[in-house]
């Protein structure tokens, strides 16, 4: 039985690689901060005959995720661990506080070391698995208005690809995917109608899909481990770069 746990199971990317992962036959156990949110997608990915455990869980906290990952292990050894916590906020540099500099910094670079920590020491002692890690344009490059943002996203790459080089040659693929887009969510929406632009109006494919960051997943866990990516960036074909 292959099991895959997401950190940072959200409505749409998270939500999108528990039901390609459940359709493909995996057991898929999911942790976010409102562990009740997932109550609908576990439902019905039990009703469509696969099997999904949601658990509460604040990728921030290191009991938290100890407890999560002891959960998810006591269901099934772990194959695959994904951490998809964003914490894209866009504030003027003198307008970043502290707090928020240091929450976005625990959210999407300090929880990426705890749950990679966690996966890491499940998965060397049996040699194998996956520990896939979502990043974004920020991840590359600081934009304007994202100072914390990009400050984590790039943390998160550079610990991503430590882990990659100490993890590799003891049978553990890890792997850094920088989304370098607009992803179809409803948040994204309303900031494009507040920039009065009509989602619904732009071209198919303009925004990209939940579902296809979930094949990238996909494809990712099942490579041969001769031909291991590390990096991989996917963005619409109309988006500039």
């Amino acid at each position: 039985m292959s099991h895959i746990l997401i950190v940072g199971a959200g409505d749409y990317v998270g939500a999108a690689i528990a039901r390609r992962f459940a359709q493909g036959g995996w057991t898929v156990s999911m942790g976010r901060r409102r562990g009740e949110a997932l109550a609908p997608l576990v439902e019905d990915i039990n009703q469509a005959g696969g099997k999904a455990f949601g658990h509460s869980m604040d990728a921030r906290d290191e009991a938290s995720v100890q407890n999560v990952f002891a959960k998810a292990e006591a269901v099934a050894p772990l194959d695959v661990v994904i951490f998809n916590v964003g914490g894209n906020v866009r504030f003027p540099i003198r307008d970043t506080t502290a707090r928020v500099f240091r929450k976005v910094w625990e959210m999407a670079c300090f929880g990426g070391f705890l749950t990679g920590r966690a996966a890491a020491t499940a998965m060397v002692p049996r040699g194998t698995g996956c520990i896939f890690f979502t990043g974004a344009t920020a991840s590359m490059r600081g934009g304007n208005g994202f100072s914390a943002f990009a400050s984590a996203k790039a943390g998160l790459r550079n610990l991503a690809q430590s882990m990659a080089r100490e993890l590799g040659p003891q049978g553990i693929h890890v792997a850094h995917v920088v989304i370098d887009a607009a992803i179809d969510t409803e948040w994204v929406r309303e900031i494009l109608a507040r920039r009065g632009v009509d989602a619904a109006a732009l071209e198919a494919d303009t925004l990209m899909n939940p579902a296809s960051v979930a094949e990238t997943y996909w494809a990712l866990a099942h490579q041969p481990r001769d031909a291991w990516t590390f990096e991989m960036d996917i963005r619409p074909y109309k988006e500039t770069w």
